[in-house]
């Protein structure tokens, strides 16, 4: 099943702009949920596959409509958020 992150041979979606000279964080809460996730990753939270698939595993609209960081932090809230008792 494809999902809405395998654009691979896939036209329609313009050329990929590339950033120059651009820091690696724009906002402070980008440099944070980085860190939060490889804490988890490194405490054994979760591995890297299960990260990419709560990625991948967004609704098609909040994907493309999130942005890099964002789509992270959707990840970290999924994998760690506690199931309803």
């Amino acid at each position: 099943m494809s999902r809405v992150n395998d654009v691979g041979g896939q036209s329609g979606f313009g050329a990929v702009a590339v950033e120059q000279d651009e820091p690696p964080f724009h906002a402070d809460w980008e440099a944070r949920v980085y860190a939060l996730n490889v804490a988890m990753l490194r405490s054994g939270v979760y591995n890297l596959d299960q990260f990419r698939d709560a990625i991948e595993r967004m609704p098609p609209a909040e994907y493309l409509a999130a942005s890099y960081y964002e789509r992270w932090l959707h990840a970290v809230e999924t994998l760690t958020a506690v199931p309803d008792a």
